[in-house]
């Protein structure tokens, strides 16, 4: 068969496998969403205040339960994880823990946990999507590569679902994984991923749109100025979240489970009677979708506007540290939007303009996707007026994050591929089956068992696995070949050659063997020998990597 409709059919099986993964997610979505929030939080919020301030607390302890049990000690990872398994090449997303997190984000959402729905949900189409790609045939180096493919394809599918916004899935999907960049050759698989688990969704849920906005945005310099200034805060304030955050995390990583759920717990519990006497409802549980309506409605004060941003991000920070499982779309939504209300009450505007320009610049700093945050104003609202003054304010806020985001896997950008290669571990091409010689065995034998049957030119020489340095074929040449069986390997040793640690990237490799103008670099862990480096071995890594026939070194995690 012609080669270019080999590809040609793969691809068609991918795509076609893309629309059966958004199908399966947006389904699996629409019931997660429908139990969670329809048959236990709706409910949870008809009970006494008292009841409700204690729920998060018992969500909390449950979820530590189901990833202590059922995960094996799962950590409450979703976006993260697919984030970080997006950049690790050849592995697949751990389908383990999917039942157990899955199980955690009904207990912490269902509950009241101040998290996004976004974040199981994504998840879980990175896991349909690695399922269904363990079932298509892996005929070339191209369908290897493109492993991840139906696993963002997924997560497309998941953030579609969940916000019954197709664009903005596929584009979340792809500029997640960096914080400059996106990722490629993805696109179309997203997009069709992203169209079926929306329509899945919808079919089962409804097109209510999250947003209830009407009317058109006022659009002239006043506004665009106000967007420059609010994109300029939101910067500053998703720093701070980010940096609290991330703090929460580690806390969630290194405290005691019972002592992180206890004290998240009871800050919830605090949190919600606060909110109450504040807005007359317990504004500080749930995923903020009850926020986002008392944000729309005008006529606020500044302090009660600032008392609810506070809130909601101690809530949001008490849930991740508390271990819960859940997304940070959702909060970064909330506080956008809160922001935002509060420029509305300087400026005396009554619109719904700056809060839903702060949603797009807040969500586009905190996970560095400035794209997906205007496009998620723009599907969820209707309303694309909104969409210039959104980009203004995501530019304003992107000058400010500089490197930080809510996610520690993210990365700057896609690599060169040269650049990618050098950073890979020294391990990725590490030839451990290399023989070598004895210390004390004689030239003769080196010329007999290395250079004429190995073709070996430079060879380590070891005494009982102890690297004593490296005897090379010129070295050789210059002894009398009459005394050669006289003279041993360990006298005729190169101490002076280049050597490897097994702790480097393959660019440390390279410059060492450049600067010494050498084809062969011993690699020693503690003085012992572990392997070699060769410039020839590099120049077919590529192969190697693709055929799956890279093994990782010794003292390689």
């Amino acid at each position: 068969m012609n080669p270019r409709n080999v590809g040609s059919e793969l691809s068609k099986r991918l795509l076609a496998l893309s629309a059966l993964t958004g199908a399966i997610t947006g389904v699996g979505v629409a019931a997660f969403e429908w139990v969670t929030r329809d048959q236990i939080f709706e409910r949870i919020l008809g009970l006494p205040l008292p009841a409700q301030a204690l729920f998060p607390l018992v969500g909390l302890a449950l979820t530590a339960v189901a990833l202590a049990t059922v995960g094996r000690g799962a950590t409450a990872a979703t976006s993260d994880d697919y984030i970080r398994n997006f950049h690790e090449r050849g592995r697949p997303l751990d389908l383990k823990p999917l039942p157990a997190r899955l199980l955690g984000g009904l207990a912490t959402l269902g509950t009241g946990g101040a998290l996004g729905f976004e974040g199981p949900s994504l998840y879980l189409g990175a896991s349909v999507g690695t399922l269904l790609d363990r079932l298509r045939p892996r005929r070339s180096a191209r369908g290897r590569a493109d492993s991840k493919v139906l696993m963002v394809a997924g997560a497309a599918a998941g953030v579609a679902a969940i916000f019954k916004a197709p664009a903005t899935g596929a584009i979340f999907a792809l500029e997640s994984p960096y914080r400059d960049d996106n990722a490629r050759r993805m696109l179309l698989p997203a997009l069709l991923a992203a169209a079926t688990g929306y329509l899945s969704a919808v079919t089962l849920l409804g097109t209510e749109p999250l947003f209830s906005v009407e009317g058109t945005p006022p659009f002239d310099l006043r506004e665009l100025g106000g967007a420059v200034v609010l994109g300029l805060l939101c910067g500053v304030g998703a720093r701070l979240f980010a940096w609290i955050i991330g703090w929460a995390k580690s806390m969630a990583a290194t405290q005691a489970g019972w002592v992180r759920v206890l004290v998240a717990g009871g800050v919830m519990a605090a949190l919600v009677v606060v909110s109450d006497l504040l807005f007359d409802e317990p504004l500080a549980t749930g995923s903020g979708y009850r926020t986002l309506e008392w944000v729309t409605e005008p006529g606020h004060a500044l302090p009660l506007v600032a008392a609810l941003f506070t809130i909601r991000l101690f809530a949001t920070t008490a849930t991740v540290g508390g271990g819960g499982v859940g997304g940070l779309f959702v909060p970064l939504v909330i506080a956008g939007a809160v922001l935002g209300d509060a420029m509305s009450v300087v400026v005396d505007d009554r619109t719904t303009l700056f809060p839903l320009i702060g949603v797009a610049a807040f969500l586009g700093a905190g996970y560095r996707t400035p794209l997906a945050g205007v496009v998620f104003v723009a599907e969820t609202t209707g309303r694309p007026g909104f969409v210039v003054p959104g980009l203004i304010a995501s530019v304003a806020s992107q000058l400010v994050m500089g490197s930080v985001s809510v996610s520690k896997y993210q990365i700057a950008g896609r690599a060169g591929h040269l650049e990618r290669r050098l950073r890979l571990p020294v391990t990725s091409a590490l030839d451990a089956d290399v023989l070598a010689v004895p210390a004390d065995a004689d030239l003769a034998s080196f010329h007999e068992h290395h250079l004429l049957a190995r073709r070996q030119l430079d060879v380590p020489v070891v005494d009982a696995n102890r690297y004593l340095g490296m005897l090379t074929v010129g070295a050789v040449g210059q002894v009398p070949r009459e005394e050669w069986s006289e003279r041993s390997a360990g006298e005729m040793a190169d101490t002076h050659w280049p050597v490897g640690r097994l702790t480097w990237a393959l660019e440390d490799a390279v410059r060492a063997m450049n600067e010494h103008e050498v084809e062969t670099l011993p690699i020693v862990d503690d003085g012992q020998f572990v392997g070699v480096v060769t410039m020839s071995g590099l120049l077919h890594l590529d192969e190697i990597l693709d055929s799956g026939e890279a093994r990782p070194g010794p003292g390689t995690p």
